[in-house]
C-alpha cells in the first residue's frame, strides 16, 4: 500500500461494534480473535508507515459516532495528531479534495468546529462540540 499510495481506511468501529452486538463484553470478556486481528493489522500499518485515513462504516453503529473511530485509532496505538490529520487532511488529499477541505487556509471551504477541551491530547474531546460552521455558515453555537 505504502509504495503504490494507497491509503488505508481501517473502519476499526465497524469490526469493534460488531463484536460487542454479537455479546463481546469489551473489557470483561475474552476479545473476539477479529478484535484481536484488526489491532495488529492496525499496528503494522502504522509502523510500516502506510498512510492511515479516517471512515468507519458509519451506519453499523449510531450517525453522529464518528468520534469511536478515531477513538479507538488512539487506544490501538495511533497518535492522537495523526488520527486527527486521518480524518481532515489525509481525507482530502486521498480524495483530491485538497484545495477545497481539509486544511484551514485561505480559499477553502469554512468546514470547523470548535470542541472543549484538548483533541490533541484527548481525542474524545471532540464529543464536547460547541461551534459548527459549515460552508462558513455558522450551524451550531452554544
Amino acid at each position: 500500500m505504502k509504495e503504490h499510495k494507497v491509503t488505508y481506511y481501517p473502519t476499526i468501529a465497524a469490526v469493534d461494534v460488531i463484536s460487542q452486538y454479537r455479546g463481546w463484553v469489551k473489557g470483561k470478556t475474552t476479545e473476539p480473535e477479529r478484535v484481536t486481528i484488526k489491532k495488529k493489522s492496525f499496528k503494522d500499518a502504522i509502523a510500516s508507515g502506510v498512510t492511515i485515513g479516517m471512515g468507519g462504516d458509519v451506519g453499523v453503529f449510531p450517525h453522529g459516532e464518528n468520534v469511536l473511530e478515531m477513538e479507538l485509532m488512539v487506544e490501538y496505538g495511533m497518535n492522537t495528531l495523526d488520527a486527527l490529520k486521518a480524518a481532515t487532511s489525509v481525507n482530502s488529499r486521498t480524495f483530491h479534495l485538497e484545495n477545497q477541505v481539509g486544511f484551514i487556509k485561505e480559499g477553502l471551504l469554512a468546514d470547523l468546529v470548535i470542541v472543549t477541551g484538548n483533541p490533541t491530547t484527548n481525542i474524545s474531546d471532540l464529543r464536547k462540540v460547541k461551534w459548527v460552521m459549515k460552508d462558513g455558515k455558522v450551524y451550531r453555537d452554544e
